[in-house]
């Protein structure tokens, strides 16, 4: 199940230069904290990596499809939906307008790896 993403917590989210995230591990518990840039649009957070793959934390990211997120001021379980090249035009706006020479997050490679974070209940 998820929830709602408040207007608060977008905003928390939006206002973060990097995120931390801790990916479940198939036992249950949380992998390492890993830090990278997010982004919002369309009233959702947003991750990528630099490129497609199924080892480190996007590789169990995509097993799980849950874990944790941080960011000053917010601290949240969340499902972890792959959504690569779906939402593109959009995200990377986001990606271009928040991190301007982001170049290498608005490639093709870097799209195929986009991740929304669903808000867990």
């Amino acid at each position: 199940m998820t929830a709602s993403w408040s207007v608060d917590e977008l905003r928390r989210l939006d206002a973060a230069r990097e995120l931390e995230i801790a990916v479940a591990r198939s036992d249950g518990g949380l992998g390492r904290w890993v830090v990278i840039w997010v982004v919002c649009a369309g009233g959702h957070p947003y991750v990528r990596t630099w490129y497609r793959r199924d080892t480190g934390w996007f590789g169990q990211a995509l097993r799980t499809g849950r874990g944790r997120i941080r960011v000053p001021g917010l601290e949240a379980e969340v499902l972890i939906e792959d959504v690569g090249g779906e939402v593109t035009a959009e995200v990377d706006a986001a990606y271009l307008a928040k991190y301007g020479g982001a170049g290498s997050m608005v490639t093709t490679e870097a799209a195929a790896t986009t991740l929304r974070l669903e808000k867990a209940d």
